[in-house]
């Protein structure tokens, strides 16, 4: 799908045709764009290659930025859908079930973030962004250099 050996740098590329599913109509405005980890999953192409794939589709005039919301297609004013929960909270909140679950133990380790990043396809800040989420609500503890552990059980979020 890629010409890897042409001339056309790869981000124009990519850039080409998501500005074609655009057209097509497969993606409208206020939809998001795919994700930096989605690009550098499905076009094999590394995370600052996915990340110039969004400005030049900001250049080209047919997406907008939100910092820490992602890349969206149409103008800043276009309407999107309603919020989905944000991608690190997701995660958090799939983690918090195992452990209440048993999966995951009171004084055991949670996924580290690599293991984060491939399985939910995520850059290294929203692994992190998970685990801050997790530490917050009470779910986990970090030791420096060791690693994020599962609290206690009797200082688990309580359910209101």
């Amino acid at each position: 799908m890629l010409d890897r050996e042409g001339p056309v740098p790869i981000y124009k590329q990519v850039a080409d045709l998501i500005r074609e599913q655009i057209e097509r109509g497969e993606l409208q405005a206020g939809d998001p764009v795919p994700s930096e980890a989605k690009l550098e999953q499905d076009y094999e192409i590394a995370r600052t290659t996915a990340r110039r794939v969004a400005r030049e589709l900001r250049e080209q005039g047919v997406a907008y930025t939100i910092q820490g919301e992602g890349t969206f297609v149409g103008p800043p004013t276009a309407p999107r859908g309603a919020r989905k929960i944000p991608l690190y909270q997701q995660i958090a909140q799939e983690i918090a079930e195992r452990i209440q679950r048993g999966e995951i133990a009171p004084n055991r380790a949670i996924p580290g973030e690599k293991q984060m990043m491939q399985q939910f396809g995520v850059a290294k800040v929203t692994a992190r962004q998970a685990v801050a989420h997790l530490r917050e609500l009470g779910w986990v503890f970090t030791v420096p250099y060791r690693g994020t552990y599962v609290n206690a059980k009797d200082k688990w979020p309580t359910k209101e």
